[in-house]
């Protein structure tokens, strides 16, 4: 097999930042391979109204109008049922949930969710979906951290889905085995997004690397092994999310003794030809329209059809090097796997 097509992919967790730095990474989602992109909330401001959500979307429609952009909004005490009502008219997607302070621009998260049932049983009722970043913060007096934060979440996910199960719930960016097999014990309301570079890397990647370093942090391999599984097994409820997070050269590069390097991974630019590379390699190539399509458009209700189907052929043209960064002066973006190899290109897009 040399070329494969893949019908108009879909990115179902993105960040694209604002200002100068959306000018940059914008336009790497369609060159990516990309047509739908489900955007993050987690600005400075975070998008917490549909007013927001909607000068934002065109903000990044100016900047890109090939795309189709689903907004979120950002989970917060002053986000009502009314404004779901409002968003939902809107068009808005759906509702992020941050926990407090365990990612990038997550100081506006929570602390609870019984707080925010009215909210939820909302968007049960219109249809919007609630994302989950499947993490609870860092405590050293119950020993969690940011190697077993994930696992330590997953009681709220299942006492979200019991409290409201015909709520569509997805848990962004699982990393464990335990998160796997929690969704599949869900019923069908419930899906997980994985990302590319999760497929690839195990914690010893990461630890003192700061261009693999993200939140979640990569885990271990029987944890890599589970995320493979799941998609050499075709689950339908499990897709697609890059979790795509640029950061400027220098906040990823360096630290110092009071402050780390920025957490994220940026793929957007490569990322179809990234995920057939790695989908090769663990012998699931037959699984990829799927998990980078099919699988995630139906989730959210977002099927193709012979007049919004834009088929993306991807080529196996032998090793070729991943560009090094992209931009200028303090808005470089390193991505992931610069100056490595791979060995799929798109030949039209």
């Amino acid at each position: 097999m040399s070329d494969i097509i893949v019908p108009s992919p879909a990115d179902f967790h993105v960040h694209l930042r604002q200002e100068k730095m959306a000018k940059l990474v914008t336009p790497h989602v369609r060159q990516g391979g990309f047509s739908l992109a489900y955007v993050m909330p987690n600005l400075k401001p975070p998008v917490t109204t549909t007013e927001q959500a909607l000068k934002y979307k065109a903000e990044l429609e100016a900047i890109d109008p090939g795309v189709e952009y689903l907004m979120t909004l950002y989970l917060t005490p002053d986000l009502t049922p009314e404004e779901i009502v409002r968003a939902k008219e809107a068009g808005i997607a759906g509702v992020k949930s941050y926990p407090r302070g365990v990612t990038t621009n997550s100081d506006s998260g929570i602390e609870s969710y019984e707080m925010y049932y009215p909210v939820f049983e909302a968007m049960e009722r219109v249809d919007m979906v609630l994302n989950l970043h499947g993490e609870i913060p860092s405590d050293a007096k119950t020993n969690t951290h940011i190697l077993n934060a994930e696992l330590k979440f997953l009681t709220h996910l299942h006492s979200l889905h019991k409290a409201f199960p015909r709520l569509r719930i997805v848990l962004e960016h699982a990393t464990t085995r335990a998160a796997v097999e929690a969704v599949k014990a869900c019923g069908p309301t419930v899906a997980c997004t994985i990302t590319a570079h999760h497929l690839e890397l195990t914690v010893d990647d990461w630890a003192g690397q700061s261009f693999n370093y993200c939140k979640p942090v990569a885990k271990y391999p029987d944890d890599r092994e589970a995320l493979r599984d799941v998609i050499r097994e075709g689950h339908p409820r499990f897709f697609l999310g890059s979790d795509s997070a640029p950061h400027p050269y220098d906040s990823k590069s360096t630290s110092t003794p009071t402050q780390g390097c920025a957490a994220g991974v940026y793929t957007s630019p490569i990322l179809l030809p990234l995920v057939t590379h790695l989908l090769e390699s663990f012998d699931a190539l037959d699984k990829l329209e799927g998990f980078v399509s099919t699988f995630g458009r139906r989730f959210y209700r977002r099927e193709l059809n012979a007049e919004n189907t834009q088929k993306i052929v991807l080529r196996k043209v032998g090793p070729h090097v991943i560009t090094g960064k992209y931009g200028v002066d303090e808005h470089t973006v390193v991505p992931f796997w610069a100056g490595k190899e791979i060995s799929w290109k798109i030949v039209t897009n």
